[in-house]
Parts: structure tokens; C-alpha cells; sequence
């Protein structure tokens, strides 16, 4: 009885409410991504300083729930322009997903954190000219072969999730580089409060 309450509850998530699913599934994902970057960030430093930065992990789901409805309709486009799952065919999508989602997506998580932290445009784009290009290469690193298994075996389905778990090692990344000079001020902040307080 268990079980099939269970799997009717995931046939509505992956059929009925596939949009739903996919869309929470990006912004948590995103979340926990950053919640482990995070906790790495302060590993080797006093405990006692460590507080955990919650509206940064709030606009990292936010985020992630704004680009989660263009990701589920990206890859339903793609699939319907692109059937099958010959070699030919996944190398057509993997180039069509590199040129066109990935600059995507770059961008907008990049502008949108910087916006959601009160930032105006002209700071967004300045941020946005500074680490697109490692963010950018940094993909080209991790998505095309993951995105080869996605292609050839996946149903369309469960593309978004997959995706979304790779991009669970992805989004750790991309919030290192995203909070990484905030966390070095930080770290020297506590420095200096410690060097005043032997002083």
C-alpha cells in the first residue's frame, strides 16, 4: 500500500507536476551546494567564529528557482528538435546546449546573485566580465561528458534532475567563485580581531 502510494507520488512528480519538480529541485540543489561550500570555506578555522550565512543560501535557491523553469523547457526544446539518441544526435545537442544554455545560465546566476545582494547593474556586469570566463571554461570542463550520459541514456523525464545532481558538485563551485573574495574578507577580518585582541 506504502509503496504504491510512493509510486504514484513519484509518477505525478515526474509527469503531472514535471515543472514543479524540476523547478525546486534546481533551487535546492543550488541551496545545498552552497551550504557545502560553506562549511568547506571554514574547515581548519576556529568553530566558534563560523556562522552561517542563511540569506546567502537564500538567494542561491532563489536563484536557482528562476533558471529551473528555462532548464525544463531548454532541454523538452531540445529533445524535440533533436530525436534520438545516435552519436550524431548527442553531439549536436551537447554543442547546441554549450553555445547556447551554458552562457545562458552563467549569466543569469551570476547578475541574478548580484542583483538579490542589492548590487546595481553596472556592479553585476562588472562581476559578471570578472568570472564569467572561469565559470564558462570550468563548464566546458564538467558538462560535456556529463552531458554525453544525459543524452544518450536518459528519457527526457528525468534530464532536469540528473543534471540538477551533477549539479550539485557544480553549484559548490560555482559559489566558491561566486563568494570567494567575501570569504577571504572575512577571514581576514577575524585575523585582525584576533591580533587586536592579544594586543
Amino acid at each position: 500500500m506504502a509503496l504504491s502510494k510512493t509510486r504514484n507520488a513519484v509518477k505525478k512528480l515526474f509527469g503531472k507536476y514535471l515543472l514543479l519538480t524540476n523547478t525546486v529541485t534546481c533551487g535546492g540543489l543550488l541551496a545545498v551546494g552552497d551550504a557545502i561550500t560553506q562549511k568547506i570555506e571554514h574547515l581548519g578555522h576556529d568553530s566558534s567564529t563560523f556562522k552561517y550565512d542563511w540569506p546567502r543560501t537564500g538567494r542561491m535557491f532563489t536563484v536557482g528557482l528562476f533558471m529551473g523553469p528555462a532548464t525544463h523547457f531548454w532541454y523538452t526544446f531540445l529533445d524535440k528538435m533533436l530525436v534520438g539518441t545516435a552519436g550524431i544526435t548527442v553531439l549536436k545537442k551537447i554543442c547546441a546546449d554549450q553555445a547556447v544554455a551554458a552562457p545562458y545560465f552563467c549569466t543569469t546566476f551570476l547578475v541574478g546573485m548580484s542583483l538579490l545582494e542589492g548590487k546595481g547593474w553596472k556592479v553585476a556586469v562588472g562581476e559578471l566580465k570578472e568570472k564569467f570566463l572561469t565559470i564558462y571554461m570550468m563548464d566546458w570542463l564538467i558538462w560535456p561528458p556529463s552531458q554525453f550520459i544525459n543524452f544518450y541514456f536518459l528519457p527526457t523525464r528525468f534530464r532536469v534532475v540528473y543534471v540538477c545532481f551533477i549539479t550539485l558538485i557544480w553549484d559548490a563551485l560555482l559559489s566558491y567563485i561566486k563568494h570567494k573574495d567575501k570569504s577571504h574578507e572575512k577571514q581576514d577580518a577575524l585575523k585582525e580581531k584576533d591580533v587586536m585582541k592579544m594586543s
